[in-house]
């Protein structure tokens, strides 16, 4: 299947992953000391694609964790917080779009595959 999907298969998961990542700094804004993370996600997709990367959740979740970085602060806090409300919204914004492009041409492939089983 994995074959079937591409590599699109494998950034989905990623940009799902980047999505929590995105939502937990949003919902952390207030939190004092949180500091706010991101996920390369180039790096996660050429990390899980590299051949002996493995294949699975096991290597996906391997490659995201070796892409997840601490964002630094684009502004000062006194209660040591890192994130930044309208950037993290802005990003999130962004990361959804990406996300829903991945899932349509999923979409797309899985309704190609059913077309040619069923023939309609």
């Amino acid at each position: 299947m994995s074959d079937f999907l591409g590599i699109h298969g494998t950034a989905l998961v990623l940009r799902e992953q980047r999505l929590q990542l995105l939502s937990a700094n949003i919902a952390n804004a207030d939190t004092p000391n949180y500091k706010a993370q991101d996920l390369d996600f180039n790096g996660a997709l050429q990390a899980a694609l590299r051949p002996g990367a493995g294949v699975g959740g096991d290597a996906l979740d391997s490659a995201a964790a070796s892409a997840r970085y601490a964002r630094p602060a684009s502004q000062p806090s006194l209660d040591g917080n890192t994130v930044d409300g309208d950037r993290e919204n802005a990003m999130f914004a962004q990361a959804s779009l990406e996300y829903r492009a991945s899932m349509s041409f999923v979409e797309s492939k899985v309704r190609s595959m059913l077309t040619a089983i069923t023939g309609q």
